[in-house]
């Protein structure tokens, strides 16, 4: 190996070992912090809450946002108006999710009515995600060799069989992370949350009514000086359900792959 491989080797290597000790600095202040204030029973509002608002907003972004990613990679060859619709998309990535929170409450809480509830978050966080869905599923969708789309083609498929039996499975490992992605910004919201869905902490009996998230929660607690000992347990707690909701992620993607 020559020196200058050898240099940028090292300079990696201390980068990612750099971002390894931040993390579990991160981690291991939370938990001395926060372990002995951790009560489930009273966060269970919140949890249900935030599963919700993870579940409704997935399902309402992830359908519009791979279906613009693959008309743009599998249907278009470039002009004007593809480079159009790309350039909204970085622009909306880079809107602040306040601005997010400030639409929704204009829009669906006040002119159509629906109140601060689960709908209306569920709605603004997916016009928030439908960026980074769109962008990370065409990046996917690239990878797959144009060979796999004319094999399946000269078979006899149509096109939207080629697509969805061989190009979305191929491209399924790039999909599922732009909805990982996806839900670490839904749990982590708190703006847009919390200027649409409100703040009541109770499980909310329908989609139509006010709930509080773990990241609206933990924003309470330490805006208002209420606990921040309860707050640094909501942040651990905050942390278990992204990493369960990953892994549950990564399972099903395991599967449907191996299928």
């Amino acid at each position: 190996m020559r020196s200058g491989e050898r240099i940028i080797y090292g300079v990696m290597g201390l980068i990612a070992t750099t971002t390894f000790m931040i993390l579990v600095c991160l981690v291991g202040y939370l938990l001395f912090k926060g372990i002995w204030h951790i009560d489930i029973i009273k966060l269970m509002p919140a949890i249900i809450t935030t599963i919700y608002m993870v579940g409704l907003g997935l399902l309402f972004a992830v359908p519009i946002g791979m279906g613009c990613a693959i008309y743009l990679n599998e249907y278009t060859r470039g002009g004007k108006f593809v480079s159009t619709i790309r350039f909204a998309n970085q622009c909306l990535t880079a809107v602040p999710s306040i601005i997010f929170g400030l639409f929704g409450t204009m829009f669906f809480v006040t002119q159509l009515k629906m109140g601060y509830s689960l709908l209306a978050g569920a709605l603004t966080v997916a016009i928030a995600i439908v960026p980074t869905v769109v962008k990370t599923t065409e990046e996917a969708l690239m990878t797959v060799p144009l060979s796999f789309r004319e094999a399946s083609l000269s078979l006899g498929a149509s096109k939207i069989s080629t697509i969805w039996r061989v190009v979305i499975p191929s491209a399924l490992p790039g999909i599922l992370a732009g909805i990982v992605l996806s839900m670490g910004r839904i749990i982590g919201e708190t703006a847009a949350i919390y200027l649409t869905a409100g703040m009541v902490f109770e499980i909310p009996k329908s989609v139509m009514e006010s709930g509080r998230t773990l990241s609206v929660h933990l924003y309470m607690l330490a805006k208002e000086g209420l606990s921040f000992e309860e707050a640094y347990g909501t942040a651990i707690v905050l942390l278990v359900v992204i990493l369960t909701l990953n892994l549950i992620t990564y399972r099903i993607g395991k599967k449907i792959g191996k299928k």
